[in-house]
């Protein structure tokens, strides 16, 4: 085998490799693959896989923006005294729901907007900013926080549908008023005890529903 041909089977080998390697950099740069994105976002990992129509790389992508930009955020503890006026505050909703199903969502979008603000996220005046972020370390329930938001500005939305967003929203709300629920992978996904206002008969069921 001659020098020439030796160098060009060198540089056939190198170049496969470098090909090889910008195929992979989009699952693998800096944030994790896809792998690693899929396990850390969960159900949002899916979500955002769905907007963008399947395409893994453009998922992918946008996940490892929200994790460089808000990751290294540490959300700012409450209060105890603070945390106890937004649970008064939520019990109050719960209430209301009854009477005004429509009306108490909206004023839990609006809660779970000021508790994030308060724990120093970004602020409610920037709804997809504050949303992004909370997405990075509420994975599991953020979107409880869009079907609030869904379901209080929606003209059509069924009493049902806004149970569910209450529920949903909810789940939100327990994590942001707990310091613990960020730090700790083991409670992402956990469901409300049974034995939770949320979960007792003819809580959350409006006047005239026959439930």
């Amino acid at each position: 085998m001659s020098a020439l041909t030796t160098v060009l089977i060198i540089a056939a080998v190198v170049a496969v490799a470098v090909a090889a390697g910008a195929l992979l950099y989009p699952r693998m740069g800096r944030g994790g693959g896809t792998r690693s994105l899929r396990k850390r976002f969960g159900p949002e990992y899916e979500r955002t896989l769905a907007r963008h129509d399947g395409d893994t790389a453009a998922a992918d992508r946008e996940l490892k923006e929200r994790v460089d930009r808000y990751g290294s955020f540490t959300p700012l503890p409450l209060e105890p005294k603070v945390r106890e006026e937004y649970t008064a505050q939520w019990t109050t909703l719960q209430e209301r729901f009854v009477d005004a199903p429509g009306q108490a969502v909206a004023d839990a979008e609006h809660l779970l907007a000021r508790i994030a603000e308060t724990r120093g996220y970004p602020g409610a005046d920037r709804h997809e900013e504050q949303t992004a972020a909370l997405s990075v370390h509420h994975p599991h329930h953020v979107d409880g926080f869009r079907e609030a938001r869904r379901a209080a500005h929606s003209q059509s939305a069924s009493t049902e549908e806004l149970r569910e967003a209450m529920l949903h929203a909810r789940a939100l709300f327990e994590e942001l008023t707990d310091g613990r629920a960020a730090a700790s992978p083991a409670r992402q996904g956990k469901r409300a005890p049974k034995d939770t206002p949320m979960r007792r008969p003819n809580v959350l069921k409006p006047k005239g529903s026959g439930a």
